[in-house]
């Protein structure tokens, strides 16, 4: 006879659902032990890296395409034309795919090379720029909408104003951390690209709770920190840290219900990548870091306030897969002055 193996306790069985695209959002909700212990109370990760794109733009993209169909602009055999910095173009090349339409991803030329070897392996024609500024007419940005005017039967996604962005976080990701935490939180933060993610999830908890605690989450480099502390863009410091950091108030951000804020060095955001990796089994990429930092410190602020342990939640953005070259690559932190984990030295 064999021995049965030991019960184990699951989140619960999964449904089916009825096309691929279903398969975005109601990721996961985990408690994580590290940060929790830090900040002394409960930090919790939504698992947006189990969205099939491997991102929380998945989201974004879904809705982005979805309103489109839904306002006649995109039609059987159309394209998609965006300018990103990779997890939106996975994403809108992921749905695209599978509702037959055409993709066209304009991202700058830094961005590391999972990314770029991803798009083209899903299908998107991909173009690359140099980097540069959102006020310069040849950033990728603007050279995406242009390729979008360009080309017949398409539609530019232009996810940094397009509010179709954040409404899918207030429809699905702000109720999905509601019920996954049973009504119970005091406060969720995270960085900003778009500002889709920050203003639809505060949006949507304000909506169950006015009571809720909502933080940026700020790399150097960016601008919004100021902004919210002190009404100015004004930016210190740069980040090496993909699809995070802004400069101005997008329209997703506008009434953006932000609470506070707070600014976390790569070195901070990088120190709890390698702890989740090595003490919790979770490959991520610096942008989650960079909100799990600002988690712990949320946490330990509302933990001190209400005299009780806080129950923080934030997004854990993406997989660490994508950042084989560069994050997890010993040579490349030490070119850009960060420090190296042991299992990476040689």
């Amino acid at each position: 006879m064999f021995a049965l193996a030991p019960k184990r306790p699951y989140l619960s069985l999964m449904t089916t659902v009825q096309d691929t695209i279903s398969l975005i959002g109601n990721t996961p909700l985990v408690r994580l032990a590290g940060p929790s212990e830090a900040a002394g109370c409960d930090i919790f990760g939504k698992c947006e890296f189990a969205n099939p794109g491997a991102s929380v733009k998945d989201r974004a993209a879904l809705g982005i395409i979805r309103d489109a169909e839904a306002r006649g602009e995109l039609k059987p055999g159309g394209t998609v034309v965006e300018g990103t910095a990779g997890n939106t173009g996975i994403g809108i090349a992921l749905v695209a795919n599978a509702r037959g339409y055409n993709t066209i991803i304009v991202m700058p030329d830094n961005q590391s090379k999972e990314k770029m070897d991803t798009l083209r392996a899903l299908g998107a024609q991909l173009v690359t720029v140099p980097p540069t500024k959102f006020a310069d007419p040849n950033h990728f940005v603007h050279t995406s909408r242009r390729m979008a005017e360009e080309t017949e039967g398409a539609v530019w996604a232009n996810q940094f104003d397009n509010v179709a962005n954040r409404r899918a976080h207030i429809e699905t990701t702000a109720p999905e951390i509601w019920e996954q935490m049973e009504h119970e939180v005091d406060g969720f933060t995270c960085a900003v690209g778009t500002g889709g993610t920050l203003a639809g999830v505060g949006l949507g908890l304000k909506a169950f709770s006015e009571d809720i605690t909502i933080a940026l989450t700020d790399p150097h480099g960016a601008a919004l920190y100021e902004y919210y502390a002190h009404g100015e863009l004004k930016s210190e410091g740069s980040s090496v840290a993909e699809g995070i950091g802004q400069g101005r108030i997008t329209a997703n951000l506008e009434d953006a219900p932000v609470d506070t804020q707070f600014r976390i060095s790569d070195e901070e955001g990088l120190e709890w990548v390698r702890r989740l990796l090595k003490e919790e089994g979770l490959c991520l990429g610096l942008s989650s870091g960079i909100n799990v930092a600002g988690a712990v410190r949320l946490g330990q602020e509302l933990t001190a306030k209400l005299g009780r342990p806080a129950r923080v939640a934030t997004i854990l953005c993406d997989t660490g897969f994508r950042y084989l070259s560069t994050l997890y690559n010993g040579e490349w932190l030490r070119s850009k002055g960060l420090p190296v984990p042991p299992w990476l030295e040689d």
